[in-house]
């Protein structure tokens, strides 16, 4: 059992607590444990999802065969699935944590259905999409520009 987590940085403009939607569909490289190749294709799946896992009695939000030597493996979103929201812009901020067996997560893709709040207006902005890297938009209440960018990604083996 490895418990991985997710840590994001990013330049945030004018806004803060980003965070992916209550569904958001996480995507994913994984590497299996065993055999050690990645599979090249985004594994999605989120905090909903429920799958028994075989010869046990427990579920997990993912549980997958390794296409190159086809054993089981799982990863399951820890603390009740709970996303902390990303308010430090330009620091690495851990904001979720996976329980994985079989399988190491080695990159994630932020992409569509990101919500953020604007600093001086509080203004939600919803259906935020960093498939791209980056987002901008403008925030009437505060007459101020609001964005997203420079975004990375790493993965630390928590205890």
């Amino acid at each position: 059992m490895v418990k991985l987590g997710l840590y994001l940085k990013a330049d945030l403009e004018n806004v803060t607590e980003l965070v992916p939607v209550e569904d958001y569909e996480w995507h994913f490289k994984v590497e299996c444990g065993s055999c050690r190749e990645v599979d090249e294709s985004w594994i999605t799946f989120n905090r909903q999802d429920s799958y028994d896992m075989s010869g046990s009695r427990g579920t997990a939000n993912l549980v997958m065969r390794c296409k190159f030597c086809k054993r089981e493996s799982t990863a399951q979103f820890e603390t009740n699935g709970k996303v902390v929201p990303y308010t430090k812009s330009g620091e690495f901020q851990k904001i979720a944590t996976f329980d994985c067996r079989g399988l190491e997560l080695v990159d994630f893709s932020p992409r569509e259905s990101w919500v953020a709040k604007g600093i001086e207006s509080d203004t939600k902005f919803e259906d935020i999409d960093l498939l791209e890297g980056e987002w901008a938009e403008y925030d009437d209440k505060s007459n101020e520009p609001v964005g997203i960018s420079d975004i990375e990604i790493k993965f630390k083996k928590e205890k």
